[in-house]
């Protein structure tokens, strides 16, 4: 069974941590009907929604993807980057401990789970103002007994690895080449985004289905003309919370 972990919107996502992007008003009511947009089309996709408790008082708890990896033995909990969302770990720790052996990222490592791209065997950790040395350094030892493989990248102008690389194929990486080199992924079947549409390179995929931010034209015509299925799904508010498509769910086999 494929599980699909969520959380509702906060009504203090105004106040949501910010790196890249200017803030602007964010429509709250909208923000909630898009993320039940997102879930509904989680669920046509097979997975089983667990949704989590709200959490009004933590701005960027709708975007459980930063708490935690898991892999098909064990998860590991994330010490985010930003001091403020640390307490979002507590709640997602108690749902996955029904699913998965927990291990976690500790101080001084910090490690954001946007940063983390689990392909097959190979873990790629965007070293980023969120995730440090000391992090991923902790990963590697964590997982290796596992028989992963971690390396590191280095991303440019982006808040996370998957802003500039995501997993849409068994081997095929949809990558933004401005905001990471593509020689890091030789070994990937490689889909540039669309040069004029920034923020494109975050995908989801859900089996054999990319869930796909519908703004993004271009690129989606670029994944379709390569024979990739695609379901939109507008995120627009949620986006001025500098999220993609990855970011509010923790999707794994049961």
């Amino acid at each position: 069974m494929r599980i699909a972990i969520t959380r509702p919107v906060s009504p203090s996502i105004v106040e949501c941590q910010l790196t890249f992007q200017e803030r602007q008003p964010i429509d709250f009511d909208l923000a909630n009907q898009q993320h039940r947009d997102y879930e509904q089309c989680l669920v046509a996709l097979g997975c089983k929604l667990d949704r989590l408790p709200a959490e009004p008082d933590l701005p960027d708890a709708v975007f459980v993807e930063d708490t935690a990896v898991v892999l098909g033995e064990v998860a590991i909990l994330m010490r985010p980057g930003a001091e403020s969302r640390r307490p979002e770990v507590r709640s997602v720790a108690e749902k996955l401990k029904t699913y998965r052996r927990l291990l976690r990222i500790e101080p001084p490592g910090t490690m954001d789970g946007g940063d983390v791209l689990c392909v097959g065997r190979q873990i790629f950790v965007g070293r980023s103002r969120r995730t440090n040395a000391a992090g991923i350094a902790q990963l590697q030892n964590l997982v290796q007994d596992y028989g992963y493989c971690v390396q590191a990248v280095e991303i440019r102008d982006c808040l996370h690895l998957k802003s500039a690389v995501t997993q849409v194929g068994r081997d095929t990486l949809l990558i933004d080449p401005t905001r990471v080199d593509p020689a890091g992924f030789e070994d990937f079947n490689r889909i540039e985004t669309d040069p004029g549409e920034h923020h494109a390179a975050n995908a989801l995929l859900v089996g054999e289905t990319v869930i796909y931010p519908r703004v993004h034209v271009r690129t989606r015509q670029r994944l379709e003309n390569y024979g990739i299925t695609i379901r939109t799904v507008n995120i627009s508010e949620l986006a001025k919370a500098e999220s993609g498509v990855t970011c509010s769910s923790l999707v794994f086999e049961s």
